[in-house]
């Protein structure tokens, strides 16, 4: 538990990282209009902060960070764990080997920033079951971590126990069905299933679906610069679902909401299509 009582995870780093993340990606609003809410963020109790150099976000999350310390919210930068990643470098798809031992290079380079001291803990992202085992067998430096799409309606359950076999958390992103975002469906957030228990427990529909990832051992990425939501969306670590209320969660049918077609095809490092991207598993 930290300072603020989220509740925190051990990694297989060592490190804590915070049970709840907000991720800084999507958003349509102007970056001088977020940082403010980042900043806000961490007044309400976020501690984890989620961002990529494609998101174009790093440099307000560091702006809102010195400003929460300049503003006495935080007492140093260590009370806070930062994601940030790597996006995928192109290669020509008919130099495979070329391509695989400069993802070889990649993960060596990774490793040698944990060496360095200049990243506490390394992961990976839509890495699938099949493509963990092989980064397991060539890696010195296990990840950490590993993000995908997992919410009630896409919830990963292979995926999860493999990772919680070999000591990886899963980081759930999209966890309410990237509700409101172009790529997003209405899945989550319109289930009849999630909309009666939400009643049932006083509770909102967000809520349920995040205490649900809660209890499968997931850490959720919500993203919401909404003042009352991002309050609602930390209120998930004092209360449980019942083992019958999971139980009627896991007959939610299933639709995946995320498809980056930007990562697959001719223009792409290695894979021709989502199918090989993920084995057929998330």
């Amino acid at each position: 538990m930290d300072k603020v009582g989220i509740p925190e995870v051990v990694l297989n780093s060592g490190h804590k990282m915070p049970a709840i993340g907000l991720g800084t990606g999507g958003s349509t609003l102007p970056l001088a209009e977020q940082l403010p809410l980042l900043v806000e963020a961490i007044a309400a109790g976020y501690r984890h902060f989620d961002t990529a150099t494609l998101y174009g976000t790093e440099e307000i999350v560091g702006q809102a960070v010195a400003e929460a310390l300049g503003r006495g919210l935080i007492k140093s930068r260590d009370e806070l764990f930062i994601t940030t990643k790597l996006w995928c470098t192109d290669a020509d798809h008919d130099l495979v080997l070329p391509a695989i031992n400069e993802s070889l290079r990649n993960l060596g380079a990774m490793e040698e920033c944990y060496r360095m001291g200049l990243a506490k803990s390394i992961g990976v992202s839509n890495y699938s079951c099949a493509k963990l085992s092989t980064l397991l067998e060539n890696a010195t430096i296990p990840p950490a971590v590993n993000q995908v799409e997992m919410n009630v309606a896409w919830q990963q359950q292979k995926l999860m126990e493999f990772c919680k076999d070999k000591g990886i958390h899963v980081c759930a992103f999209s966890p309410l069905g990237a509700y409101g975002f172009y790529w997003g469906n209405n899945a989550v957030m319109e289930s009849p299933i999630l909309k009666d228990i939400a009643v049932a427990k006083n509770k909102t529909v967000a809520q349920v679906a995040l205490r649900w990832i809660r209890q499968q051992g997931g850490i959720p990425i919500v993203r919401s610069f909404n003042k009352e939501r991002m309050k609602q969306n930390l209120q998930i670590f004092d209360w449980e679902l019942t083992d019958e209320e999971v139980g009627k969660i896991q007959q939610i049918p299933q639709l995946r909401s995320c498809y980056p077609t930007d990562l697959v095809g001719p223009h792409a490092a290695q894979y021709r299509s989502l199918e090989e991207l993920w084995d057929g598993e998330i």
